[in-house]
């Protein structure tokens, strides 16, 4: 019975790819990275490694299921010999991801679009290191190019920054238009307010004028 909730377990946990938790920080880059490496057999320039890069992903499930094993029962010694496996494979994993960087390195000087496609969409690439690299290359070769994956995420992101871009300096436009229609509101009422407090002086001006005329005729006919 212990046995078989072991197995069931060890089943359930590969099937929903949960990762032992003995040396975890260590494990999990290797347990992460094996779909990614695995992509590399795809690739012709890999065609000699196939075998070699099979043999290593066995390796890591097999790795992977003793790490399984000893989240529920083991030894030191057991530990001892995970943990020996794992820096094992983990020199094996750092090697293929050197090798894909190579490869991206390579494919680009050499301008080889059909190497560069696939080893971005690999996983092994550090993608946010060489965005730069990596656009640059598909805006001079677009045509040769495929624009999906990696490609395509970084071309949609573009675009986004771009509708966001946009539409900042649309309302940035906005606000501007707002503030300078708002000026324009205040001068023409403070141009309306000078009219008016001008005509008013203009009107006390020529009362006070009609006013002084009245008294000079009123004097002048009393001294006749």
């Amino acid at each position: 019975m212990y046995r078989f909730l072991i197995l069931f377990f060890l089943c359930f946990s590969l099937a929903h790819a949960v990762n032992p938790k003995a040396y975890a920080s260590l494990g999990d880059k290797i347990y992460s990275n094996a779909q990614n490496i695995k992509s590399l057999t795809t690739i012709g320039d890999y065609y000699l490694y196939v075998d070699d890069i099979n043999n290593y992903l066995q390796r890591v499930n097999i790795a992977k299921q003793e790490g399984l094993m000893l989240d529920i029962n083991s030894s030191l010694k057991e530990k001892k010999e995970y943990l020996s496996k794992l820096r094992k494979l983990s020199l094996l994993n750092d090697y293929y991801v050197r090798m894909a960087e190579t490869s991206f390195e390579n494919a680009i000087a050499n301008q080889d679009s059909l190497l560069f496609s696939k080893i971005i969409n690999t996983g092994l690439i550090d993608i946010k290191k060489h965005k730069k690299e990596i656009l640059n290359y598909y805006f001079t070769h677009s045509k040769e190019v495929e624009t999906t994956g990696i490609i395509k995420t970084f071309l949609d992101e573009s675009s986004a920054l771009q509708r966001k871009r946009e539409a900042l300096e649309r309302k940035n436009r906005s606000k501007k238009l707002h503030e300078q229609e708002k000026i324009k509101r205040l001068r023409q009422r403070d141009k309306k307010r000078q009219l008016e407090l001008e005509n008013k002086l203009d009107q006390a001006v020529e009362k006070k004028k009609m006013e002084i005329r009245e008294e000079q005729k009123a004097e002048l006919i009393k001294s006749i």
